[in-house]
């Protein structure tokens, strides 16, 4: 690509940047505006696209809810070159890859009964759906539908709004601004209040600690 054409496609996508604010909330869930940046072919750093994100998953059991694909990274180091390939189309894939990371933002809308009224199966389809069947824990525990447990570390951002994330036996309330590092817990998230949160997930690759592992059987067999 040229330097000339590298201006060209940045001018392009500035003029075609979407106006999120301007539009009905309704209309938008999930829509979230993506900049990716690059190089040209003289090495200067570019705008390469400039636009909403194109990979929005939902799940019909769960009304209000988008999920949105930001990034993904495949491997540690993260390979860069001047003109990074969309990693997000295709299947749903909850977890990142091995030594990969993901980050995507997810808006949740007020909770319905419907949705604490699933039952165990249900839940699993929920997240049968999302690309990760094995993460529901509510067959085991049952403290809420949504409860599942993964082994990666997962930053929370809370961008607007209100959320309950739920434990075995506890449960903190965050706002809009507050941060959850997740460590391979059980937990949920619950929404409470009466307007849409949206929060903001970079999952990271791990594995439980072999004590750790052996811990959690024996607390999910008792």
């Amino acid at each position: 690509m040229t330097t000339e054409q590298s201006n060209d496609n940045a001018a392009a996508s500035a003029a075609r940047a979407p106006d999120a604010a301007s539009a009905d909330s309704k209309d938008t869930a999930g829509r979230i505006r993506r900049v990716v940046t690059g190089h040209d072919a003289d090495g200067k750093a570019v705008v390469m696209s400039d636009g909403f994100a194109p990979v929005v998953f939902t799940a019909e059991k769960r009304p209000g809810y988008a999920s949105t694909e930001i990034w993904r990274t495949l491997a540690t180091p993260a390979p860069i070159t001047a003109d990074m390939e969309d990693p997000t189309p295709g299947p749903r894939r909850q977890l990142p890859t091995p030594r990969g990371s993901v980050i995507r933002i997810n808006t949740l809308a007020p909770e319905s009964d419907a949705v604490r009224s699933l039952s165990p199966d249900e839940a699993q389809n929920v997240f049968a759906s999302l690309g990760n069947s094995t993460a529901s824990t509510f067959a085991r525990k049952g403290r809420h539908p949504m409860m599942h447990r993964t082994q990666t570390i997962d930053y929370a951002i809370v961008l607007s709004g209100e959320i309950t994330m739920l434990l075995d036996d506890s449960e903190v309330v965050l706002k809009a601004g507050d941060v959850l590092v997740q460590c391979g817990t059980n937990h949920a998230w619950s929404n409470r209040g009466t307007v849409p949160c949206q929060i903001a997930f970079i999952l990271l690759d791990g594995e439980f600690d072999p004590g750790l592992k052996s811990t959690l059987d024996a607390f999910d067999g008792a």
